[in-house]
């Protein structure tokens, strides 16, 4: 009988409607199936936290070992170029991305009806937990994210340092750039155990430290950017012969590599490499 609906199909319906009424209140939703990533740092939290077959695809530079802590990892699956037009081809039911994204390419998949969660950069170690948590919540999977967090805070607990004294450190990019306390890079820095040089510089976040600056400064240790292939005047700073030249000066080298990009758990690995280099400065005191 034409405008009837069957039984059966009412009784669904009403299934169907309680248990997305029942699944609000508790405050959860169904795990995502089809999770795309088009972001650095959520490809690899993602690799740390998703269920088998819930990735559908990472970013291009998740492969990228220059970058990527988990390229090897990331080798598993399939790439995107971060473009809404692609992403929305993958028919992904979460897409993952930072604050950084372009806001076009969020808005159009949002307007599409695609989920889409926007993950902050990290600005401190206090950070890396709460992005834990942001990407167990997204994924449906909280339990496996508490456990992350709990080894994180044991691990950070432990390599973490409150020497008698502090050496002081610069940390040194191209360009004569440089970070202070109050971002990621300078926290790591914090929790090695050194001083950074760049708070007497009156920087608490990033900026240019002229080589003479840093000379007139004269930490007890430099950790230089990594010198990328190729010929860059840019680069040249890291090299300069004054540098090597102060008095009670060690250049470290390179350490800021692709562990200190992402606030996820491979940070804990440079805090080690400086803990190290400290410890090897005690030494030679």
């Amino acid at each position: 009988m034409r405008g009837c609906v069957r039984p059966s199909r009412v009784i669904s319906l009403i299934a169907a409607l309680v248990l997305t009424g029942a699944a609000a209140l508790a405050g959860t939703a169904p795990a995502p199936k089809r999770v795309v990533s088009v972001n650095l740092c959520t490809d690899q939290l993602a690799l740390l936290l998703a269920a088998p077959g819930q990735i559908l695809s990472l970013s291009h530079l998740s492969q990228d070992p220059d970058s990527s802590s988990m390229a090897e990892a990331a080798r598993a699956y399939p790439t995107n170029g971060s473009g809404a037009e692609e992403v929305y081809l993958l028919a992904p039911d979460l897409v993952l991305a930072g604050s950084f994204t372009a806001a076009s390419t969020v808005q159009m998949l949002r307007t599409l009806g695609i989920r889409v969660e926007i993950f902050a950069p990290a600005q401190s170690l206090a950070d890396v937990p709460e992005r834990i948590a942001q990407m167990g919540a997204a994924l449906g999977r909280e339990a496996e994210a508490a456990a992350l967090i709990a080894r994180f805070r044991a691990d950070l607990d432990r390599l973490s340092a409150t020497p008698d004294r502090r050496p002081r450190a610069a940390l040194y990019y191209v360009n004569s750039y440089t970070v202070g306390d109050r971002t990621l890079a300078g926290d790591i820095l914090r929790a090695a155990g050194f001083a950074n040089v760049a708070g007497e510089a009156g920087l608490a976040r990033g900026g240019t430290l002229p080589l003479e600056q840093l000379i007139l400064l004269a930490p007890d240790v430099i950790v230089s950017g990594r010198d990328y292939p190729g010929q860059s005047r840019a680069e040249e700073v890291l090299d300069h012969p004054a540098l090597r030249a102060l008095p009670g000066t060690r250049v470290a080298g390179t350490l800021t590599d692709r562990d200190w990009i992402c606030g996820t758990p491979m940070v804990l690995s440079a805090v080690e490499k400086l803990r190290d280099l400290r410890l090897s400065l005690e030494g030679n005191e």
